[in-house]
């Protein structure tokens, strides 16, 4: 494959008032950051880590200018690393893309090879961005649950941020393998799209007595936790025995108060999932289990929306005002 010599990608600066500007410009090749890998880009994706890395509204960036976008998919146009192979269909997510990397919004991607997975069978290159880092985090907290010894015996999963990219991913593949699971949501206009998720039940989060006790009756086999903060306190003081609760956001604050008697006596465990600093090995696994028994039944439903590249500017405040429910896949290159 030829690689033009200039190419569209969406770049984010950091002006001398600190203040941020970002849009599109024709870039080189060795504008990007260094990597073994050179993909050329079929669809990427946003995440709210997305819309704040491109609007300022959050600092996630270390260094500037950087092209935007966690996740990637596409097809190898070179590669210095023997793993890859011109032609190989693969994704990139959870690297420091957008962080320290350039990232997916770009025609053309270069990166580290350690962080590239080759695409799984029964996963299209669309699929893959429809699950994106949401998809992906939310298969690690189910495995990290699994390998401390969750199973659907214990009792239902209580899923907080249920409407977002992890909390609908976490639904929808819990109950296809045999959990019971409860939405936590203030948003109960949509219960009827959490429900066709998998939800047995919503709680709404408004509705809520979390009470102040160091133990609360046991309610839960166990949690995923986009929320932290209150809630997060809340769920150790109301899991049952040998559950475990896998934070993985901070959307409700970063500290909460508890005691060490939900470990002790209850031996509740808390797991902390982080997408990016996992071992290549880690990775592949969750990935082959996106694309098998962890697949989502209802992907289509979850990321219904495929935008243009050239629309993708325009798709960032509706983000930061949490007015998107499911999630947004973006074409960068149509026809791969």
């Amino acid at each position: 494959m030829i690689i033009p010599e200039k190419f569209n990608a969406f770049r984010i600066h950091q002006l001398e008032d600190k203040q941020i500007h970002s849009g599109f410009e024709q870039i080189t090749l060795d504008d990007l950051t260094d990597g073994e890998v050179v993909i050329k880009v079929a669809y990427s994706d946003i995440n709210y880590k997305d819309a704040l890395a491109a609007t300022g509204k959050g600092r996630i960036l270390r260094t500037f200018p950087l092209v935007g976008g966690i996740d990637l998919s596409g097809i190898v146009v070179s590669s210095i690393d023997g793993r890859f192979k011109t032609g190989d269909k693969v994704l990139v997510c959870g690297a420091q893309l957008s962080e320290l990397y350039d990232g997916g919004y770009t025609e053309y991607a270069r990166v580290k090879a350690d962080s590239v997975v080759p695409l799984p069978k029964g996963l299209s290159l669309r699929d893959a961005m429809a699950l994106g880092t949401a998809g992906y985090t939310a298969a690690l907290a189910i495995q990290r649950m699994e390998d401390n010894g969750q199973i659907p015996e214990r009792g239902p999963i209580l899923v907080t941020g249920a409407t977002g990219g992890v909390g609908s991913f976490a639904i929808n593949m819990l109950s296809n393998i045999g959990y019971e699971v409860v939405a936590f949501t203030g948003k109960t206009e949509q219960a009827d799209y959490l429900t066709s998720l998998g939800a047995s039940k919503l709680i709404n989060r408004h509705n809520i007595e979390m009470g102040s006790k160091p133990l609360e009756s046991m309610q839960w086999g166990g949690a995923i936790d986009n929320l932290g903060g209150e809630t997060l306190a809340w769920l150790i003081r109301t899991t049952s025995i040998w559950g475990n609760i896998a934070s993985i956001g901070l959307a409700g604050g970063i500290k909460f108060d508890s005691t060490v008697m939900p470990f002790i006596l209850r031996g509740v465990s808390l797991l902390g999932i982080n997408s990016v600093e996992m071992p290549l090995s880690v990775r592949q696994q969750a990935w082959k289990r996106l694309a098998t028994d962890l697949k989502p039944t209802k992907l289509h439903f979850i990321a219904p929306t495929t935008i243009t590249f050239s629309e993708l500017p325009s798709a960032f405040d509706a983000y930061i005002d949490g007015n998107v429910t499911g999630r947004t896949v973006v074409e960068i290159n149509e026809n791969l």
